[in-house]
């Protein structure tokens, strides 16, 4: 089994683990567009695979893990025995001219800043502050395993549609874009407007029906809101989901919240 070596809001570790009866049996390539930790992914460890994510520092980072992981494990070696919190801001704000130290640093913040979360400020600029995780090297990580799982697949810092337009039939696509479960009740297209416009959902939802049409696997996650719902209307199996919201500064805070899965396939 390979660990997903990020920590990301919105990840899907829980649904591979507690649902991975949801997963197809059987299928030709898979297909990824909001990449985010991977956790589908290195779960189902497929032979060969597109993934893709909006966030080209994100993918810099998985180009790096595939082509130079030991360079990057012995920086993050370095910054495991440096880690203070005037360290971290000195990284935070550092520059580097190498992919391979972006990569490092790109790692470093999202395992040291607080709960995992990325964020960018107007000027592009990651700000999250740091949390309370000390280590910087961890027992589940086993970067050789991961560039050797990369091998066979292709990575892209694109739009969604791009990813998905390759899809073909009888490959499987698994689509988890931004979303937010804590406004499934109150102001939900006002507030993730924020992180994936109403405009980008229903590009989506006409991307997954043309692919559907092809004859791709698709398994989509996304917010048990009823614009979604009426959105999808025509399209797969719909199915809600409770699993426990991580991303809160109180543990007290973090609660359970139902995701909606649509299924466009039969196990």
């Amino acid at each position: 089994m390979i660990v997903p070596f990020l920590k990301w809001a919105g990840g899907k570790r829980w649904l591979v683990s507690a649902h991975p009866e949801l997963l197809p049996s059987s299928y030709k390539n898979y297909l990824e567009p909001f990449l985010g930790s991977g956790a589908v992914y290195f779960h189902m460890r497929p032979k060969v695979a597109i993934l893709g994510d909006a966030n080209a520092e994100l993918i810099e980072t998985y180009q790096q893990i595939k082509n130079n992981w030991s360079s990057v494990e012995e920086i993050l070696n370095s910054y495991h025995q440096q880690h203070t919190k005037d360290f971290y801001y000195e990284i935070r704000t550092s520059v580097f001219d190498t992919a391979v130290e972006r990569a490092a640093k790109f790692i470093y913040l999202n395992r040291t800043c607080w709960n995992g979360l990325y964020r960018v400020n107007l000027s592009g600029n990651f700000n999250v502050p740091i949390g309370t995780k000390k280590h910087v090297l961890l027992s589940t990580d086993d970067f050789k395993s991961v560039s050797k799982q990369l091998n066979n697949t292709e990575l892209h810092a694109t739009d969604f549609q791009t990813i998905i337009e390759n899809a073909q039939k009888n490959d499987f696509l698994f689509v988890d874009p931004p979303y937010t479960v804590k406004h499934n009740l109150n102001g939900f297209v006002k507030y993730n407007n924020k992180l994936f416009s109403w405009d980008d959902q229903i590009r989506l939802r006409d991307a997954i029906d043309n692919a559907v049409s092809r004859g791709v696997k698709v398994l989509l996650t996304n917010a048990d809101h009823e614009s979604i719902h009426d959105l999808y209307q025509n399209i797969g199996e719909k199915m809600s989901l409770n699993r426990s919201s991580v991303i809160s500064g109180k543990a007290s805070a973090r609660g359970k919240y139902s995701e909606l899965i649509i299924k466009c396939y039969k196990t």
